[in-house]
């Protein structure tokens, strides 16, 4: 172990690997992003294996760096999704899927990314919702709950009905894979110097 860890000390500096492990995230997020929309589930094979290859790889090319980057970025995603699957009922698919986020980008780059799959997915689930209902009906809806509630003085709970509508699923499997590409779009861009990964 500790060999690798000096070579990758040297390798830390390569754009190439930066590259290759970048390449290794958005494949493993387009192979979720298209099991998410077909079955609405994400493969514990694909996160799990996702997550080891994370560390692995930000361990050979970065060293101790890369590796204590990726623990943190594991944990950090992790943990905040976890939350999320406890208070909000998420999928633990996407719990693991974006802690596998945080091992290949690290805490500070993982968590900005976090950031912008929750903006991305809840645009996403926000045009579904108007896609099937119509913007029309939900503002008429919405106007008379605040409507109902300002006349009790106090929130009157939405009836099963009105729920249903509001448990769309949540596709945050492609929502992760276009906020990895905006957190990384400099190590794209032509010209652009090459960070390493959790930078």
């Amino acid at each position: 172990m500790v060999p690798c860890l000096a070579w990758g000390e040297k390798l830390q500096e390569t754009s190439g690997s930066v590259m290759f492990v970048l390449g290794i995230l958005i494949a493993l997020l387009t192979i979720a992003s298209y099991t998410d929309f077909r079955t609405q589930t994400i493969d514990n094979s694909l996160t799990y294996s996702g997550i080891l290859a994370g560390i692995a790889l930000r361990t050979m090319f970065e060293g101790w760096t890369g590796l204590e980057d990726a623990v943190q970025g594991f944990f950090l995603c992790g943990g905040i999704m976890l939350v999320c699957f406890v208070v909000f009922g998420l999928g633990g698919g996407d719990v693991k899927l974006l802690a596998m986020m945080g091992t290949f980008l690290g805490w500070h780059r993982g968590f900005e990314a976090l950031l912008w799959t929750f903006v991305i997915g809840g645009a996403l689930g926000a045009m579904v919702l108007v896609w099937q209902f119509g913007f029309f009906r939900i503002l008429r809806h919405t106007i008379w709950q605040l409507v109902l509630s300002i006349r009790a003085r106090g929130w009157v709970p939405l009836t099963a009905e009105e729920r249903k509508p509001l448990q769309q699923t949540l596709f945050l499997a492609p929502a992760a894979l276009a906020a990895t590409v905006i957190v990384t779009w400099s190590e794209w861009s032509p010209g652009s110097p090459t960070l390493p990964v959790g930078s």
